[in-house]
């Protein structure tokens, strides 16, 4: 099941993203945030777009995905930046694309143009997840990041979520987007796939 996210899910995405932090270079983070601050950013989050979770069988965390800021400046309010993790023991199992589905089609109920993934490269199967939802690579950032003993690039990909209008109207807040009498079937987009 996929739903939004709540301060109860803090403790299960700390446990899921910690090995992250501590042994790849997927994210630049060098030290596991607690709960506590996985709970801030959740609320931070909540309060632009999604941050949604995807739970298994038994009601636990499996895996999550949200949106945040491309950046701050009032005319990339149209743009977010995309992220997925899955739990180890639930990879390769659809999660994150299900994660991903839905979350692109709440994106576009808000009313956002374009969402970007940032990856640390390499990092084949993130490329191949991208590149199969349809994001296309748009640059790199050579030897942007110095962790676990390397240097590492961070390739940027670009997922067009409509089409830019001449005059857009700005992205509808989440709380005004629940509303939309098609936000059931956006948030059970990846449920379907």
């Amino acid at each position: 099941m996929i739903r939004l996210s709540t301060a109860a899910d803090a403790d299960a995405i700390a446990r899921i993203y910690r090995p992250v932090v501590e042994d790849t270079a997927i994210s630049f983070e060098v030290d596991p945030p607690p709960a506590v601050e996985i709970e801030r950013r959740i609320a931070t989050t909540l309060s632009i777009a999604p941050w949604l979770v995807h739970e298994d069988g038994e009601g636990r965390v499996a895996g999550y995905a949200y949106a945040s800021r491309h950046r701050e400046r009032a005319a990339y309010q149209w743009s977010v930046d995309v992220s997925v993790y899955v739990d180890e023991a639930h990879r390769h199992r659809g999660i994150g694309r299900a994660l991903y589905t839905s979350l692109f089609a709440l994106l576009r109920l808000q009313g956002f143009h374009a969402a970007h993934a940032g990856i640390t490269l390499p990092n084949a199967g993130s490329v191949a997840l991208h590149e199969s939802l349809g994001f296309r690579r748009i640059g790199v950032y050579p030897g942007v990041g110095y962790k676990l003993g390397a240097w590492h690039d961070v390739g940027w990909w670009q997922l067009s979520l409509r089409e830019r209008a001449a005059s857009p109207a700005p992205p509808r807040a989440l709380s005004e987007a629940q509303r939309d009498p098609a936000w059931s079937t956006a948030l059970a987009a990846g449920a379907a796939r």
